[in-house]
This record gives C-alpha cells, structure tokens and sequence, in this order.
C-alpha cells in the first residue's frame, strides 16, 4: 500500500550546501517553515516547537553536503511524522523538494490544508537565503 503524496518545489539562487546549512539550522525553522513552526527551543538535547497542532519535537537528520533534510515530527499523540525534504544541484543553485504524504487516517481535507501550508516554506526560505 502507498499513501498519495504531493512534490512540492521551488528552485533558488543557491548552492546545495548553503542551502542545506541554512534549513537543516533548526534556530531558523520559524522563519520558513511557518505551518510547522512558530518557535523553537532546544530542550534537554532535543528540539521543540509550538505548531498548529500543539508542542512537537522536531528530530533532523541532516547531510548539508549531499542535500538530505529529512526531518521527524513527533506530534503530541506521539504519532512520528517522518518528513522528506531534498536540495539537489540545479545548475548554480538549486531544486528544494519537501514530500508530503496523506498519511493514514488523515482526511482530504487535512491534506489540502497540509500542502497549502507546505506549498508557501519554499518560497519564504528562497527569501531567507537572498537575505544570508
């Protein structure tokens, strides 16, 4: 079984690294992933936020030189959302690319709700990077 999954994209003046350097930072998460994030604070060795959803812990797994931002969510229920998110090689910059998946029990509606919150962190980190 697979879930249904929405790409979303947005190429930036960038390279990988600088990219990566600069999302994988988990102080700057409140300034371009505005859906998940609206504060953050490191705790006992752990990272946690106040979101829409209530306080979650926030878990990267980073590789600034290989692009690899994959990051888990651990909601309040303790459900674990596992998040992909890639910076490949674009030419002198760069392809940001989060992978969002309509997990099991969440309803189209939450889903929609979902991406449109996912759909504007690429383009609020491209102006973060313009201002690195």
């Amino acid at each position: 079984m697979t879930w249904p999954v929405l790409h979303v994209s947005r190429s930036v003046n960038a390279d990988v690294v600088t990219v990566a350097l600069v999302a994988g930072d988990p102080r700057k998460l409140p300034l371009w992933a505005a859906g998940l994030s609206a504060g953050i604070r490191l705790e006992s060795g752990h990272w946690y936020t106040d979101s829409l959803m209530g306080v979650v812990e926030v878990a990267f797994t980073t590789s600034t030189g290989s692009g690899i931002l994959d990051h888990d969510v651990t909601l309040p229920d303790g459900t674990v959302a596992h998040n992909l998110l890639r910076v490949i090689p674009n030419d002198m910059g760069s392809e940001i690319v989060f992978t969002l998946f309509q997990r099991t029990g969440m309803t189209d509606e939450e889903f929609r709700a979902d991406a449109r919150l996912v759909e504007e962190d690429p383009a609020r980190l491209a102006k973060l990077l313009d201002r690195e």
